[in-house]
């Protein structure tokens, strides 16, 4: 894996910083995100053939800015800077940044100012989208500007012999018309980059990786039932056979019927046994009167690594536990750049305890979730398991808003069950990227049969995504949705309203907890 093309994105706390990732992905060049304050040093050892600058929230000369080896300009590898990486360039080449206290966001149109090599190709007029305060005021000597903006401001700035490059706008995000193909040009043209990373050499790099770092040694593999503890399982399998213990853990906080398809089913598509283990009543106890989401998800973290010790407690010969974890996972968690926020900690990431005994082995926490399910495909997982819909690791303890009760699982339980249901009946669960029910323990009032009610809110979430960075709410049909509210408020004891999300992420999450 060492030996691949790798495109560097320092992350300077821009909300794109993820998209980045994925469009560079998106043309089979491998990215990662690292922190804006790694060092020279640690540069050069990994020899990355691209950086890119990402955008962020400083401003160049603001107080307190996020810290950057500026002698990383100087090691002759082709970089792109976006927004305000584009302004640490021209603040490092002696340029000057203005800002007048009215920014620039959302549609703007560019024109080509010159011949361009990140511009190469593309209408001298275009849309991109601008999220800036600050303005290039002089660009340094030896740059040109490539393109203006309607305003004038300069859009984007070329070095004119160093293969350095910076555009105020964002090239990642989709309302940037021709963003796919400045992104590519950069990575082709100015990079030489070549389209090398593909689900197939992950596949033959990972069963590698797991074999070297395995040897001879026994697997705990932990699986959920959803697709990312499934390809994961898959892969180490393929690696080290019979070497692998698949163990499945009940925590009270499944889907209906959720055991007896991880049982019955699971095994079968994915070729090997998996064992099951109750551990409901420990979770579930130490869960009592919990009501703040992140430290239910710590909770729920530490008690499935002492599941697994209690499981393994007495074999001395098991060192590794395999995890389904992503790189959302990773990013959301706070863990990867130390730039963003810990939107929220996974259970398998930012709730793990400290004293964990296991080495860990996660071989896809590299990828996104459409990654995972390319991934997936090609080592032969059939479509109907690759086609679930996340459930999270947590379970219904991060979707029963407050306290978890035995009475309002067995709610969930039941109202999540007819949404699913109704919604494959009815076709469309394929189009949607995830979809689940919320308890709102607030009550409310209502009337059946004549009769005064005061029952619990239900929420359904619904969306379209493609690796969950960022999702829209899907546009549910009326009449599926009356038909699902009508069954779940005339079948399920205790509910009696049901409401439609319809916010996006960002803002929000897609999970409510």
């Amino acid at each position: 894996m060492k030996n691949r093309q790798t495109v560097l994105i320092l992350d300077f706390g821009s909300q794109y910083t993820q998209l980045i990732a994925r469009r560079v992905r998106e043309q089979n060049v491998y990215s990662e995100i690292v922190p804006h304050s790694i060092s020279v040093e640690q540069v050069k050892k990994i020899a990355p053939t691209a950086i890119i600058l990402s955008g962020g929230p400083s401003s160049v000369y603001g107080e307190n800015i996020p810290e950057f080896s500026e002698d990383i300009l100087d090691l002759n590898i082709p970089v792109l800077g976006i927004c305000y990486g584009l302004q640490l360039l021209i603040n490092h080449y002696g340029g000057k940044i203005h800002s007048n206290g009215v920014g620039e966001y959302g549609f703007a149109t560019i024109f080509l100012q010159d011949n361009s090599t990140i511009l190469d190709g593309i209408p001298d007029e275009t849309q991109v989208w601008m999220s800036h305060g600050d303005y290039v005021d002089t660009v340094p000597e030896g740059w040109m500007v490539a393109a203006k903006s309607t305003s004038g401001t300069v859009a984007a700035i070329e070095h004119k012999v160093k293969p350095i490059y910076g555009t105020q706008f964002h090239p990642e995000v989709i309302h940037t018309q021709e963003g796919k193909k400045i992104i590519s040009n950069f990575l082709f043209n100015s990079a030489n980059c070549k389209a090398d990373w593909t689900s197939g050499s992950f596949i033959e790099e990972t069963i590698q990786a797991i074999k070297n770092q395995v040897k001879d040694e026994i697997v705990l593999c932990g699986v959920s039932g959803g697709v990312d503890s499934a390809v994961m399982a898959k892969l180490v399998h393929i690696a080290i056979g019979d070497r692998m213990r698949a163990v499945f853990i009940d925590h009270g906080l499944l889907r209906k019927n959720e055991t007896r398809y991880v049982i019955e089913i699971l095994p079968k598509s994915l070729g090997f046994p998996i064992e099951c283990h109750d551990f409901s009543d420990n979770f579930l106890s130490r869960l009592k009167g919990v009501t703040v989401p992140e430290k239910k998800r710590i909770i729920i973290g530490e008690q499935f690594i002492r599941a697994f010790e209690k499981i393994v407690d007495g074999d001395s010969d098991v060192k590794f536990l395999a995890q389904g974890t992503l790189y959302p996972d990773i990013i959301e968690s706070g863990g990867k750049t130390g730039s963003a926020d810990v939107i929220k900690s996974h259970h398998n990431v930012g709730g793990l305890p400290k004293d964990i005994k296991f080495k860990l082995i996660e071989p896809l926490r590299e990828l996104f979730k459409d990654e995972v399910r390319e991934v997936g495909k090609k080592i032969g997982i059939p479509g109907e398991i690759l086609k679930r819909h996340p459930f999270p690791g947590p379970g219904l303890a991060v979707r029963i808003i407050g306290e978890i009760t035995a009475e309002r699982i067995n709610s969930l339980k039941e109202a999540d069950y007819i949404y699913i249901r109704l919604l494959m009946e009815h076709g469309i669960y394929d189009d949607i990227w995830q979809a689940f029910s919320v308890l709102v323990p607030i009550r409310t009032v209502g009337v059946m049969g004549d009769k005064r009610t005061y029952g619990n809110l239900l929420a359904l979430r619904a969306v379209t995504s493609v690796d969950g960075m960022t999702a829209d709410w899907y546009k549910m049909p009326y009449d599926v949705l009356g038909k699902i509210s009508n069954e779940i408020v005339n079948s399920v004891e205790g509910i009696n309203r049901v409401v439609y999300d319809v916010s996006s992420k960002p803002p929000s999450t897609i999970e409510w907890e």
